[in-house]
């Protein structure tokens, strides 16, 4: 409503000249990919250091992001704010390629610098900025050496842009989207995808970290990821499991339980009936039981139907989870299709072992 109908990026109308295109948006791509990196490693790097540096200089810090890149603005004033209209230049092929390959390495420098020492700043905006300098840098080139083969810069600009956004914020499919977006242009979507993917390639070999959990784990913040969740879901409980070995019967009393599980050398026990395993009781229950009514009956102590259990594809968290929902230091492992049906058991400190920190033996 208040900024009109209109893309905030205007562009000439692209089209693909020669199918050799496709393999200089793939140049790209690497090319992309390659300053994906270098701007990550650079800006985590420049952040590092000045979270290092004592406390009482922290007040300071903006001063010297401040100072640099003011110091290189006095030489190239092209390289403060986000550079939108800048953006807007190199698309239209208003830029020269000396200034823009100039511009590529300046806005490394004054964005790490000054989102390092603590300016205000972001990540989107240069990420935009970068990519269509590179992009447009390449399209110069491969329009020099191959006029009748290449479209015009801008093209390669409007492509670069995604190209370095997917390779920082490996967002490949929101890069695409966005671009659509800004330029309400989509016939450039094809050299995009390819650029895209091939960016997010190189970058995610060379900087395995994307950069929003880098920086949160710069700030003390562990977040779970999607590694994390593929690693824990790749160890099923079925590898951490054992044959019941003791199994109480559901008929015998509470006392008789507590003298079957005195040697015992475990704190749990699944409980059986005819049906198969209807619940999971603790050395604590039992102890308590047996102190109020002595002959009650075993398989009254829990509902059959809600009882604690795993299956053999869930993970050790949701093991650890549910014992410790439960108090219980062992849970039967069940068949799906019946989950009365008795595959094994887990126990907790085979749970802990499986992550590095149980005991070294039982």
């Amino acid at each position: 409503m208040l900024l009109g109908n209109h893309p905030l990026f205007q562009v000439p109308q692209y089209e693909l000249v020669h199918p050799l295109e496709f393999a200089i948006y793939a140049a790209l791509g690497v090319i992309g990919g390659i300053v994906s990196v270098v701007f990550t490693k650079l800006l985590l790097k420049t952040r590092e250091w000045f979270l290092r540096l004592p406390q009482k200089t922290f007040p300071f810090q903006p001063v010297a992001g401040g100072l640099l890149v003011g110091i290189m603005a006095l030489f190239v004033p092209q390289v403060l704010g986000v550079g939108y209209g800048y953006v807007g230049d190199a698309l239209n092929g208003r830029m020269t390629l000396g200034i823009m390959a100039l511009l590529v390495v300046l806005k490394l420098v004054a964005v790490t610098t000054s989102y390092g020492s603590g300016n205000a700043g972001g990540i989107f905006g240069p990420s935009l900025f970068l990519g269509a300098m590179v992009g447009a840098t390449v399209g110069s080139i491969a329009h020099h050496w191959l006029p009748a083969h290449t479209a015009s810069p801008g093209a390669y600009a409007l492509v670069g842009m995604g190209t370095l956004f997917a390779g920082i914020v490996r967002a490949p499919m929101t890069s695409v989207l966005m671009i659509f977006e800004t330029t309400q242009d989509y016939a450039v979507i094809v050299p995009l995808m390819i650029s895209n993917l091939v960016s997010l390639f190189i970058s995610s070999r060379l900087q395995k970290e994307p950069i929003y959990e880098a920086l949160a784990y710069q700030d003390g913040i562990h977040l779970p990821h999607g590694a994390s969740r593929r690693n824990t879901d790749a160890r099923p409980v079925s590898q951490l499991l054992r044959p019941a070995e003791e199994v109480l019967d559901a008929s015998m009393t509470v006392s008789a339980a507590l003298e079957t599980t005195a040697g015992s050398r475990y704190r749990s026990w699944p409980i059986r009936n005819s049906r198969g395993v209807i619940a999971v009781v603790s050395r604590k229950t039992i102890e308590k039981a047996v102190r109020q009514e002595p002959a009650k009956p075993l398989g009254e102590l829990s509902d059959d139907i809600t009882f604690p259990h795993l299956h053999a594809d869930q993970s050790p968290h949701v093991a650890l989870e549910r014992m410790g929902a439960a108090g219980l230091t062992l849970l039967p492992v069940v068949r799906r299709a019946d989950v009365h049906k008795l595959k094994g058991v887990v126990l907790m400190h085979d749970v802990l072992n499986s992550y590095g920190i149980g005991p070294d033996q039982d």
